[in-house]
């Protein structure tokens, strides 16, 4: 039997951890709720979890140092919940990890549907055709493992990626040397179930040529196409399932 996933919900309101864990539970999830990062913290010590629900006001030290925390130590999800509608604190958010957001107030409905939307791109659900495709890519020395979801170096050093900067550097990776829009890039990566906004692709890549480019602000391997969108540039090399 499948496991359940299980999620850690860290709000410092109690009527939003006791909703969201009930709604949660109801559609088959596993919640364990924390109140800030201390007991956010002491439960990645004591449970494995599957994403975690990140209120972006906390007491304390705050869902932003969170966030980056945790991009820090793992690439564990991160789904942001804000009462600030500003484009500032979710590009920010985006930029320090978090692989979606949701500004309060929200429906519990569209949560679960971010929630599994996340998780379909990440957990094992996302590989169902694995004997079909490829389990890694090759440009540039570099080497993109697809089951483990890896990126390593020439010398074979792990890179650490977020769920959305690997999920944007599969999409590049498979449609090498073609213009694809922002759009396109939201469909590959996201889903339009999402309602991203278009400027998270921008985000997204800048953080991805910092890790990846020699010089990010002379890209050599993701280049913008004035108008158009990104165009991945190096020959890309496949490596067929066993």
């Amino acid at each position: 039997m499948a496991r359940s996933p299980h999620i850690l919900i860290v709000d410092d309101d109690r009527e939003i951890r006791s909703l969201l864990q009930h709604f949660l539970t109801e559609h088959g999830f596993r919640v364990t709720p924390a109140s800030d990062g201390k007991g956010m913290m002491a439960a990645l010590k004591n449970g494995r979890f599957d994403l975690v629900v990140l209120d972006l006001m906390l007491p304390g030290e705050d869902g932003l140092s969170l966030c980056r925390k945790l991009r820090q130590e793992t690439s564990l999800p991160v789904l942001m919940l804000t009462a600030m509608s500003g484009e500032t604190d979710r590009i920010l958010g985006l930029e320090l990890g978090a692989d979606d957001y949701l500004t309060k107030p929200f429906s519990p409905r569209e949560l679960v549907a971010r929630i599994k939307a996340i998780l379909r791109r990440v957990g094992p659900g996302a590989a169902s055709s694995e004997a079909e495709r490829p389990t890694a890519y090759g440009f540039e020395g570099w080497t993109l493992e697809i089951g483990k979801r890896h990126l390593r170096s020439a010398e074979g050093t792990l890179l650490p990626l977020t769920s959305g900067e690997f999920d944007l550097l599969l999409a590049f990776v498979e449609h090498p040397q073609r213009i694809l829009s922002r759009e396109q890039l939201l469909d590959i990566t996201r889903g339009r179930s999402t309602l991203l906004f278009d400027r998270s692709v921008d985000v997204q890549v800048s953080r991805l040529r910092r890790k990846i480019e020699i010089d990010p602000n002379m890209p050599e391997l993701i280049k913008t196409v004035r108008s158009g969108g990104y165009i991945f540039t190096p020959a890309v090399k496949s490596f067929a399932a066993a």
